[in-house]
């Protein structure tokens, strides 16, 4: 099976179109999207995000800031400029996109996969940032391969299977990494609205179950369009000008 996986969209429709356009001028013919989270919040466009979505063969899952949406999480938990958004987000979403998100679920396993937004062992809030909290994530669950997003952040974790010893990649865009069948894998494509590692281009990876094959990409969109329309929102300043630099 042939899967473009995706994160973090956030709200960015001019990102998000770039990537399936990207993908389809790179003949990248995939069976179904696995989104990992955060259709929504940051950005200015969370309706027709998810109207774009729902046109694709896709699974998606609950991200923070889905389930702030819809009120599974309390907003002091979130930034004052997240909490902003996050109440635009209400008051502007469609109700049957309110349903969508609501029904995301926390977690889909298959096969050797486990699909979630931040870690297996706290699936809506838990940020793997370094060896550490991925080996203790390891250890919550006995799959293979974990696709995980939230932190913005295109990494690759890998636990060999014979030594145990754990290490940490960032990976090149469009340079393939290998999946081998002995070792472990924590995987984040990175985000398609709100990248955070120095690179404003969205990110997006596609996984091929059958080579046993990740293979990430970034596309450059137009920020400044997205910008305009932040501005016209009223949005907080941190959070439009954050996309020029990828931080």
């Amino acid at each position: 099976m042939r899967c473009l996986v995706i994160s973090d969209i956030h709200a960015n429709l001019p990102a998000f179109q770039a990537v399936l356009d990207d993908a389809k001028a790179r003949s990248l013919h995939y069976d179904i999207v696995w989104c990992l989270g955060d259709v929504v919040g940051y950005g200015p466009e969370p309706n027709e995000c998810i109207d774009l979505l729902r046109t694709l063969p896709h699974v998606c899952l609950a991200g923070n800031h889905d389930w702030a949406v819809v009120g599974k999480l309390d907003l002091r938990t979130f930034h004052e400029s997240a909490a902003y958004v996050v109440e635009w987000t209400q008051a502007n979403l469609t109700p049957p996109n309110m349903n969508y998100l609501r029904a995301r679920p926390e977690q889909v396993p298959h096969d050797d996969f486990l699909l979630v937004h931040a870690s297996p062992r706290e699936p809506i809030w838990e940020y793997i940032t370094d060896v550490n909290v991925a080996d203790e994530n390891f250890d919550s669950t006995s799959v293979s391969f974990i696709l995980v997003g939230h932190t913005h952040v295109p990494v690759v974790f890998v636990k060999d299977g014979r030594s145990g010893n754990l290490h940490v990649a960032l990976p090149s865009a469009s340079v393939p990494v290998a999946l081998k069948h002995e070792s472990r894998y924590i995987i984040n494509p990175g985000s398609v609205g709100q990248p955070r590692d120095g690179d404003p281009r969205a990110a997006y990876a596609l996984l091929d179950t059958i080579t046993s094959t990740w293979m990430p990409y970034r596309v450059e969109y137009p920020i400044r369009e997205v910008q305009s329309r932040m501005r016209s929102l009223h949005f907080p300043a941190r959070l439009i000008e954050r996309l020029d630099y990828g931080r």
